[in-house]
């Protein structure tokens, strides 16, 4: 069958593991970009061998990261986009539906939301973290990253918890991801201690400036808007724990949606003493 006129863009470091099973997965699409930073366990040989195209990408330190960078600046063939994490896989489904809408004569849509469910310690998780909606189709000259922070915030060079703005209506996607995000506890430590970088960098970015941020998809803007809030109450490692476990209905993912949650919880316990450290500091510096 003709392949999908369809781009597809994954951004990537070392990520030999993941790969051929993301790349797999998106076989149908007629263009995939994989944009690289410098990768060296044998990544780029894999993207060739399944037909991408490899990008280099330089990071500043701020801005852009690596997935606005490529939106402004990769040469795509055609005017949808789909932006999938070499963790992620694509179900056997998607290829139907992403035909019908990229080919569409006249789309009522500029950008569709896809659902996501995670993987952890050898279990998928139906409760804890699911759904998990994420705005990743899109007509690529419509969209991009939301700029939360001019700071560097040490987070690596990668979008963390930005999301895409589109310009025009949106929809869902039925089909649904799977996300291999965290292959082990140490995985899971490993990325949330850069992403506590992140969330206690742009915290204080937002404390001193007092800005805030409207995002397109009012579930996602009302969730920001409660993680702000939670901010200022204390014991927020607990209450991150509580929304994880009871809230999402964790308890229900068994053993596993337990640690989950608990390791949630330390996250947030870790992105709130990050906040208060570099608030000291500031005040501090301020004198």
């Amino acid at each position: 069958m003709e392949k999908i006129p369809l781009s597809v863009l994954i951004p990537i470091r070392n990520e030999a593991a993941n790969l051929p099973r993301c790349l797999a997965s998106v076989a149908w699409a007629d263009e995939i970009f994989v944009v690289d930073s410098q990768s060296a366990d044998g990544s780029q040989k894999i993207a060739e061998e399944h037909g991408a195209r490899i990008v280099q990408f330089a990071f500043n330190g701020i801005w852009p990261k690596k997935k606005n960078w490529a939106l402004e600046n990769l040469p795509f063939k055609h005017e949808w986009v789909f932006i999938l994490d070499a963790d992620e896989v694509m179900p056997p489904s998607a290829e139907d539906e992403f035909r019908r809408i990229v080919t569409a004569s006249e789309p009522a849509l500029t950008g569709y939301w896809i659902n996501r469910r995670f993987r952890f310690m050898g279990r998928w998780l139906r409760h804890a973290y699911y759904p998990n909606w994420n705005l990743r189709l899109f007509k690529h000259r419509l969209g991009r990253y939301e700029k939360l922070t001019d700071t560097d915030t040490q987070s690596g060079d990668n979008e963390v918890h930005e999301h895409i703005i589109v310009q025009g209506a949106t929809g869902h996607l039925a089909c649904e991801m799977d996300h291999y995000a965290f292959p082990s506890v140490e995985v899971f430590v490993e990325k949330h201690n850069r992403y506590s970088n992140w969330e206690a960098r742009v915290a204080l970015d937002r404390h001193l400036s007092g800005s805030g941020g409207r995002l397109q998809k009012s579930r996602v803007s009302l969730r920001r808007s409660l993680k702000q809030l939670s901010h200022r109450l204390p014991f927020r490692g607990l209450l991150r724990f509580l929304f994880v476990y009871v809230w999402q209905r964790g308890f229900l993912d068994g053993r596993e949606g337990f640690y989950f949650a608990r390791l949630h919880g330390f996250y947030e316990f870790l992105s709130a003493a990050k906040t208060y450290e570099l608030k000291k500091a500031a005040r501090e510096k301020a004198r």
